[in-house]
């Protein structure tokens, strides 16, 4: 069981930055692939970024790579999604989620196996 938490969301311009939080209260944070969703009003939920256990691996949707980046921190038990130049199309309650780290193309979609999430932030992009 791992017990998540997000912060950071709010209101932000086009072209924008904002970065996003997630707070693992268990010590085995780390040994969970952790990944980024968001869904729109109206929209599936989408998944957005992941990030391996070491760090050393990251997936995106093609519609972030540039523009976000995903990062963990071991001590602090957290995972960021920082976002750059925001545009309306991210606007979103943004959730992190946690699944079994299988190693490399376990999956065979980016989006499976997450079983843990947060209760979601807000991110709202306008011009």
């Amino acid at each position: 069981q791992v017990h998540l938490v997000e912060s950071g969301g709010g209101l932000a311009q086009t072209g924008g930055s904002l970065r996003l939080s997630c707070t693992a209260s268990e010590p085995t944070f780390y040994i969970y692939e952790m990944g980024w969703f968001r869904q729109a009003p109206g929209k599936d939920r989408e998944f957005v970024a992941s990030v391996s256990p070491n760090g050393g691996q990251t997936n995106y949707v093609d519609s972030v790579k540039g523009r976000f980046t995903i990062s963990r921190n071991r001590a602090e038990k957290t995972v960021y999604l920082q976002m750059d130049s925001l545009n309306s199309e991210d606007t979103a309650v943004y959730s992190c989620a946690a699944r079994a780290w299988r190693g490399t193309n376990y999956y065979t979609e980016l989006s499976d196996g997450f079983a843990y999430w947060g209760q979601g932030t807000q991110v709202t992009v306008s011009s």
